[in-house]
C-alpha cells in the first residue's frame, strides 16, 4: 500500500476540452484510476462500469476521473465508442502517472517493459487520499469502489 497523505496536485488535459486540476474538485470526492490503454478488453470493462455507476457516484458527491497516456484524439475516440460521460485525462509525458507511483515495471509473457500499474485512488473532498486500489481486477471493481465511498459516508 503505497501511504501518500495528500494526493499530488497536478493538471492535465482532459476530454472536455480543458485542462483539468484536481484543485477543481476539492469539496468533492474524487476516483482517479489509471489504466494501461484505451479501448482494450480490460481498460473497456472498467470504464463503462464506471460509467454505469456515475449517477450513484455524482449522488455522493463524487467525480470520476480515467487517466492513461493516450492522446486526447485516442480518449476522444474510446469515449465516444462507449458514450463515456466523464472526463478522460491524458498524461503523454507520465508525469502524473510517476507522481502517484503507477509508471513502473511490469512483466508479461516473460517480456518486461515499462507500464501503467492499473490503481484507483478515492480522495476526499480535502484533497485527502482516503484508499488506493492496487493490481485492479477490473470485474466488479467500479461496485467495490462505489460501496466503499457509500461505507465512508455513513
Amino acid at each position: 500500500m503505497i501511504n501518500i497523505k495528500k494526493a499530488p496536485s497536478f493538471k492535465l488535459p482532459s476530454t472536455n476540452k480543458d485542462n483539468y486540476s484536481l484543485k477543481d474538485s476539492l469539496g468533492k470526492y474524487v476516483v482517479i484510476y489509471f489504466y494501461p490503454k484505451d479501448d482494450t478488453p480490460g481498460c473497456s470493462i472498467e470504464t463503462n462500469d464506471f460509467n454505469k455507476l456515475l449517477p450513484k457516484f455524482k449522488k455522493l458527491n463524487c467525480d470520476v476521473f480515467g487517466i492513461s497516456k493516450d492522446t486526447i484524439k485516442s480518449h476522444d475516440k474510446f469515449r465516444d465508442k462507449y458514450k463515456i460521460k466523464f472526463d478522460l485525462l491524458s498524461d503523454e509525458d507520465l508525469t502524473v502517472l510517476k507522481k502517484y507511483k503507477v509508471w513502473a515495471k511490469k512483466k508479461f509473457m516473460g517480456r518486461e517493459f515499462m507500464g501503467i500499474l492499473r490503481t484507483t485512488f478515492l480522495i476526499d473532498p480535502k484533497g485527502k487520499i482516503i484508499k488506493i486500489w492496487e493490481n485492479v481486477k477490473v470485474k466488479d471493481h467500479a461496485k467495490d469502489v462505489l460501496a466503499t465511498l457509500n461505507s465512508i459516508q455513513k
